[in-house]
């Protein structure tokens, strides 16, 4: 489904009226990480090529979120390694040797994890910016 042009967004724009029908409380803690995005200096907001919205530092993908709340981080090896430990995130979905890992946002606490996710990914790339 990725090769075929804009058919991520297709499905992820359904998906997005599937939750705003059964789960709205998910496009709530979205629309609240994007926010929370938009304040972290140097971060812009953008469309995923494959649904749902992209965070980007200088331009480099930090993390996205697809509208069934489904948060993938990009972070190192080493970090994702503690955070596997810890339990609360799994490996990406599609790259799952990558630095990238995958958390399901489900409940306000998660939105808390999030946040705190999205701040490490941005910690990380804004510090090896200053390298």
């Amino acid at each position: 489904m990725k090769h075929i042009p804009l058919m991520g967004n297709v499905y992820d724009s359904i998906m997005r009226i599937w939750y705003l029908i059964t789960n709205p409380i998910i496009l709530d803690f979205i629309d609240e990480l994007e926010s929370f995005g938009q304040q972290m200096p140097d971060v812009i907001i953008l469309m995923h090529p494959y649904g749902g919205l992209q965070f980007d530092f200088n331009k480099k993908e930090l993390a996205h979120i697809h509208s069934n709340g489904l948060l993938d981080v990009l972070l190192s090896k080493k970090l994702k390694a503690q955070l596997l430990f810890e339990g609360r995130i799994s490996s990406h979905h599609v790259f799952p040797k990558s630095g990238w890992i995958s958390f399901y946002i489900k409940n306000t606490d998660d939105l808390v994890y999030a946040k705190k996710l999205l701040s490490l990914a941005y910690q990380q790339r804004s510090f090896k910016n200053m390298s």
